[in-house]
């Protein structure tokens, strides 16, 4: 007999380290993306389709999209990479250089801040 499909979400990898506490080579990435007019759902698919290849790469700790409320329109990244290099090696994975290659036509503006974790 078939075995049934399970109906809960897939489980999201978890840190090998103490809640609240990353290594010490962890590097905190936020970037804010602004769209150009007209491009806001085109830019949240575009940042959608990143979330699943890069939550399964080795070092990455947490990549999370939010969307702003106030003022509406912008997306922030939150990236948490085990080390500064694993977030290099993300940047020649497949789909980040697809993403590279189509972000001018979709941004306005993008910020991006690298952070460490002090306490």
């Amino acid at each position: 007999m078939p075995k049934p499909k399970s109906q809960s979400k897939p489980a999201r990898r978890k840190s090998r380290t103490a809640p609240g506490k990353l290594p010490k080579s962890a590097v905190t990435l936020v970037v804010i993306l602004r769209p150009k007019p007209g491009q806001e759902t085109l830019l949240e698919a575009e940042l959608r389709a990143l979330l699943g290849p890069t939550r399964r790469e080795e070092g990455c700790i947490t990549y999370d999209l939010h969307r702003a409320i106030e003022p509406p329109g912008a997306f922030l990244l939150h990236e948490v990479w085990a080390t500064r290099d694993a977030h290099r090696l993300h940047t020649n994975t497949p789909h980040f250089l697809r993403w590279d290659a189509r972000k001018d036509a979709l941004l306005a503006a993008r910020d991006v801040s690298f952070w460490s974790q002090i306490a």
